[in-house]
């Protein structure tokens, strides 16, 4: 589990709830309003909903666990294992691979065409395209948040004029003023929240976890092509180590 992600959302509501309670001396009802949900929430997911595919719109909620829970090897495994497979490659050529334990699927599919004795222009064709997809489907489950966040603060501002409007229709009515201007605000509030507090943060995560996965699929790309070509282990890892950050690389040296 992501705790930053959890802890950063699960806490950001907890202020704003806070600071409802202690502004509204505990009286939280007055910040609930049904037409300002359905305008703001309802109407949101109907529009996103509109923006792309019926399967894309239901497996969201599969989307968005990945900004919560996602299991992905660092760098340095990667690099550890890349280093035991091309010492295993070395001593006993590309079959000594096939039973080797390889967690990492990407990798797996890399090593399986090595021990199948593809050309390394295959090889490289094939993981770029797989690299590529990959890329493709992170980005459209942000996208589908990017959606959510741009849209949830202008469906706020219709509900803001709709309130607007009930209330200037009603001026002779000092009754119908007030729940007409709740409607007005609240939904604003709730467009801004629905945007800033869940589908923005939502979309970052989902776009870092992007550039994660890329990261470590360029890295075994590199590594599966240097096996291929028989470059020295000690080669390979320290060319794989230039996908560490600096701080890292140096510390690695001085171990």
């Amino acid at each position: 589990m992501d705790l930053a992600t959890v802890i950063g959302i699960i806490g950001a509501i907890g202020l704003i709830i806070m600071a409802m309670f202690m502004s509204s001396d505990g009286a939280m009802a007055m910040f609930i309003d049904g037409p300002s949900t359905v305008i703001v929430f309802g109407g949101s997911i109907f529009i996103v909903l509109s923006n792309f595919t019926m399967s894309q719109f239901f497996g969201i909620g599969k989307v968005a666990a990945k900004a919560f829970m996602f299991k992905i090897e660092t760098p340095e495994e990667l690099i550890e294992k890349a280093v035991e497979l091309a010492d295993s490659a070395r001593k006993g050529g590309f079959l000594a691979l096939e039973e080797a334990d390889i967690p990492n699927k990407f990798m797996r599919k890399g090593v399986d065409m090595l021990v199948d004795g593809h050309d390394a222009d295959v090889v490289r064709a094939t993981l770029q395209k797989d690299i590529a997809l990959t890329s493709s489907r992170h980005e459209m489950g942000a996208s589908m948040f990017k959606s959510l966040g741009d849209i949830a603060p202008a469906m706020g501002m219709i509900g803001t004029l709709i309130g607007l409007v009930a209330m200037l229709s009603n001026m002779d009515d000092p009754k119908a003023i007030g729940p007409a201007m709740a409607v007005a605000l609240l939904t604003t509030l709730y467009g801004a929240f629905l945007a800033n507090v869940v589908a923005i943060p939502v979309q970052t995560k989902l776009l870092l976890r992007k550039d994660e996965e890329e990261l470590n699929q360029r890295l075994i790309l590199d590594a599966v092509l240097g096996i291929q070509d028989g470059q020295n282990p000690k080669v390979i890892e320290g060319i794989l180590k230039n996908y560490l950050p600096e701080s890292k690389r140096l510390t690695d040296a001085e171990g």
